[in-house]
């Protein structure tokens, strides 16, 4: 029995893609859960909706934010009721549940006991436990239970809803933007727990397709560090000279390391250099670099046949200070004192935080570039250029991870240095220099301020929501902008209010913070971003970036520009931690690239900005950007340049050739085989053809009696050969051709997984459906990718085969392989994935597969005496070869 009312109907017309879904929602629903993956403005919420009201039942929808709590309920009254009043029914109070009740995830987490204060109130709730909750979800028959935003859920939440989820027995459905596959295979079970595998997904350029999102693009805005920060960037980096030089011909340590019993006596503490290799390496690194011999048995410990010992640099330094300092305490008590002093030196300089310590990656270094005073700049150039293209339409927001409230003054003028990122800071550098007359507002959880002339429209807003005699003043330095008193009366609507006067366009610029405005605030006129914040997270930087790209009805021709900020740090090689962070934010989102043929894709690389290696190189690459910014008409081209190239968005992953070395040897190993397997083909065959040659020459020797014999023996000789070294000389080649380049290699690997994980279930799409796509590049980089299976199926394929070609860690089995290239003989070892090496039989499993597609090759169990002596090794090794970076790279392909 449907408990709704009859006339609660969706009034408009379905999208493509949610009709599609709706049509399908029975073969969804056939294990109770319901799991979308859609990105920010395909209608997750209209769908979630939807699905509610054909369920019939009553329902709990929980979401991460008032916000967004408070748009479940408006969307639910204005598309499906037809009204702006909120019925008795619907209940935003998980105390007194209705029929559709709206809560929190932090409101279901309090009502667990861990915290008696929701996120969206100020007032302290009276306690109340989630048994009594759930007591009074089940008098009122919630049968459904809707979670918004479902990747929240890997944290601390997870556990008091799968509580409620077992209570209960609720259909559930699950909606998010972003499913954290970046999470561990613990957590990302936990979250299948609750929310079911993927069962839908919409990609972004399906919605481009459907006009859905608008044409977007990201550009890049590259600063310096102030003179003041370059100062103590150069400073930074002079003091870890410094500490280099110093402790490189420091005798104490030189002392405690050579009296360290693993050096005096390794044999007798080869459980110790198991656990701890790298420090044991840094030691016979340090030693050699301070002159002395070291000893054969080392070498036969770690298996090191050739004797290579690296150079001592930076990266030793750091793994030798923190084997010093932070590992052992026991074996080096003597030292206490050195140690002691040495630690709080390098803690004061920053090179140690939280028992952490890097020379170059250090919070102080890192805090110069993240907050440098070149951003504020950067920014202003890029509000100044956005309005002079787009004038009075142009909408921005900048997004920010704090406030900085003590750059207000209260004086009648704000001179106060501006030397920090923040919500007022850059409000105060806009405000400072507008030429422009451009109309800039703030809004924080405790700080809102609006310009004057917006006054008159944020008044109307207020009476719309009954909020009269708001109290306001001016701004003590700056009559032209309104300070917001923000009173309980008003604060659970200013978000709301303050999204009106910006859709207005009352407001041209709306500086905010990540936490209010990040994720689920809605602004469909917003055409412009800058994103001043550091988030890197998968979820959130997607989640913020989902904010601009959205289509408005009232035009049709909307573009939008997304803005990131870095600071560019010429001492770094890598242009340094900024950009790093920049790097890693791009690989959670899909956008168009800029090159001369526009592809679909995630990562940096896609902006074809070139590599700067020095300061000049900074105004081109920005002028570069300005250039794309300015273009928006031809924006819109480029997608559909890009989107006709395609018709599905897939996840591949790039290995680098230094990780498929040990393929490049068995390549090597088969073509030994081979050419030894055709010069046995050869001579057998001389010796079976040959015979009436052999007879002809033979027959006149008359002292050989028994000529037919040998030749009757050496044809079967023949025989056999052809028949034995023919069958081995077929197998080598097939082996070789698997193997024969970048992308043959990866590919077998490849197939091998996937027979793995159809037999563990893993993968359940039917194998006729599935197909493994490899290649290589110029740079011979391997790429492959799975096609026919789910996202979920396809991002388990990926992790899999990553962790068969990365290097060598703790695996609990390996494969061996035994190599030898004529008279060479050397062993090759691979990783069995962590999936496959729950137990023998899987790995068993897998080591079949393997033997067919690649050869015979030897199950290593590691948990034993032997098989640690060999992953010591093997970890050694690794720790020297230092591989290229595995990528995982999103691509709209055919």
């Amino acid at each position: 029995m449907n408990v709704f009312p009859e006339n609660a109907i969706f009034k408009y017309n379905w999208r493509t893609y949610q009709k599609k879904f709706l049509d399908n929602l029975d073969e969804y629903l056939t294990n109770n859960h319901l799991h979308v993956s859609a990105p920010p403005g395909s209608g997750k919420t209209v769908l979630g909706l939807e699905v509610m009201l054909r369920l019939g039942k009553p329902a709990l929808i929980v979401t991460p934010t008032l916000a967004i709590k408070n748009q479940w309920i408006q969307r639910f009254c204005e598309l499906f009721l037809d009204t702006n009043t909120v019925p008795e029914w619907i209940s935003s109070d998980i105390k007194n549940p209705g029929i559709i009740t709206v809560t929190t995830y932090q409101g279901i987490h309090a009502a667990a006991g861990t915290d008696d204060e929701e996120e969206e109130t100020t007032k302290k709730s009276s306690k109340i436990t989630i048994s009594e909750i759930i007591k009074k979800l089940e008098k009122k028959n919630v049968g459904t239970l809707i979670l918004d935003e479902a990747h929240h859920l890997k944290n601390a939440w997870w556990r008091s809803l799968i509580d409620l989820k077992d209570r209960i027995g609720p259909t559930v459905v699950s909606l998010t933007a972003t499913p954290p596959f970046d999470v561990s295979g613990y957590e990302w079970q936990k979250y299948i727990q609750l929310n079911g595998p993927i069962d839908a997904e919409i990609s972004v350029p399906e919605l481009m397709i459907e006009g859905d999102l608008c044409p977007h693009q990201d550009l890049v805005y590259f600063s310096l560090p102030s003179q003041e920060e370059q100062k103590e960037i150069e400073y930074y980096y002079a003091q870890a000279a410094g500490f280099f030089e110093e402790l490189k011909n420091d005798p104490i340590i030189q002392l405690a390391i050579l009296g360290h019993p693993v050096y005096q006596k390794p044999m007798q503490h080869l459980d110790w250099i198991y656990e701890n290799i790298s420090s044991y390496t840094s030691g016979l690194v340090y030693l050699n670099f301070r002159g002395h011999e070291i000893p054969d048995v080392h070498f036969e410990i770690i298996g090191d046949q050739q004797r290579y010992i690296p150079e001592f640099d930076y990266f030793w330094m750091e793994e030798l200070l923190d084997f010093y300092l932070l590992i052992d305490d026991i074996n080096f008590k003597e030292y206490e004192e050195h140690r002691t002093g040495l630690r709080n030196r390098l803690k004061r300089n920053g090179f140690i935080e939280k028992k952490t310590l890097s020379f170059f990656h250090s919070k102080n270094l890192n805090q110069i570039l993240n907050s440098s005073i070149g951003k504020l700049q950067g920014i202003q150039e890029i509000a100044d250029f956005e309005f002079s293209v787009l004038k009075e339409s142009l909408r921005m927001v900048i997004l920010t991870d704090y406030i900085k409230k003590e750059y207000l003054s209260n004086g009648t003028e704000n001179y106060l240095h501006l030397d920090k990122i923040g919500a007022v800071p850059i409000f105060e550098k806009l405000r400072r220099d507008n030429s422009q007359h451009k109309k800039i507002a703030v809004l924080t959880g405790s700080l809102v301020i609006i310009p004057v002339s917006a006054k008159d429209s944020f008044d109307e807003c207020c009476a719309g929501k009954s909020l009269y005699g708001i109290s306001m003043a001016p701004l003590p330095y700056d009559e032209k902008y309104l300070l917001i008193n923000l009173t309980d009366q008003i604060r659970q609507a200013i978000v709301e209010i303050m999204t009106t006067v910006f859709q207005n366009g009352e407001i041209h610029i709306m500086i905010g913070t990540k936490s209010l405005l990040g994720e689920g605030w809605d602004a469909p006129k917003m055409n412009a971003l800058i994103l001043a914040s550091f988030v890197s997270s998968f979820v959130l930087s997607n989640q913020i970036r989902g904010r601009v790209i959205r289509t408005d009805k009232d035009h049709a021709g909307k573009t939008g520009n997304i803005w990131h900020l870095v600071c560019f740090n010429s001492q770094d090689a890598d242009g340094g931690h900024d950009l790093n962070i920049m790097k890693r934010r791009f690989k959670t989102f899909v956008g168009i690239s800029n090159n001369d043929v526009p592809s679909i894709e995630n990562n940096f690389e896609r902006l074809h900005s070139g590599i700067i290696e020095n300061i000049d190189e900074v105004s081109a690459v920005n002028k570069s950007f300005f250039e794309l910014a300015k273009n928006r008409d031809k924006l819109a081209q480029r997608w559909k340049t890009a989107l006709d190239q395609g018709n599905i968005l897939v996840e591949e992953i790039e290995i680098p050739q230094n990780n498929m070395t040990a393929m490049r040897e068995m390549k090597m190993d088969y073509l030994s085989r081979m050419t030894a397997d055709t010069t046995k083909v050869i001579i057998s065959s001389v010796l079976l053809f040959g015979q009436d040659l052999l007879w002809g020459v033979l027959r006149n020797i008359r002292s050989i009696n028994s000529v037919k014999t040998l030749s009757v023996f050496l044809s079967l000789f023949g025989i056999a050969g052809v028949i034995l070294y023919g069958g081995k000389l077929y197998r080598s080649v097939k082996l070789y051709v698997r193997c024969k380049d970048m992308a043959r290699q990866v590919h077998s690997l490849a197939k091998v997984v996937l027979h793995g994980l159809v037999h563990e279930k893993v993968i359940r799409t039917s194998f006729e459906k599935l197909s493994i796509v490899s290649s290589s590049d110029k740079d011979q980089h391997a790429f492959c990718y799975l096609k026919g299976g789910s996202r979920y199926e396809n991002a388990q394929f990926i992790q899999t085969l990553q962790e068969l070609v990365s290097q060598i860690d703790n695996p609990r089995y390996l494969l061996k392989h035994k190599r030898s290239f004529f008279f060479l003989k050397k062993d090759l070892y691979y990783p069995v994935p962590e999936i496959f090496a729950k137990n023998k039989k899987n790995a068993e499993f897998f080591k079949k597969s393997w033997d067919q597609m690649l050869g015979r090759s030897e199950l290593v169990f590691t948990r034993t005496i032997e098989g640690r002596n060999i992953l010591l090794k093997l970890r050694f090794q690794s720790l020297l070869k230092r591989n290229g970076r595995i990528e995982h790279l999103h691509k709209w392909t055919r």
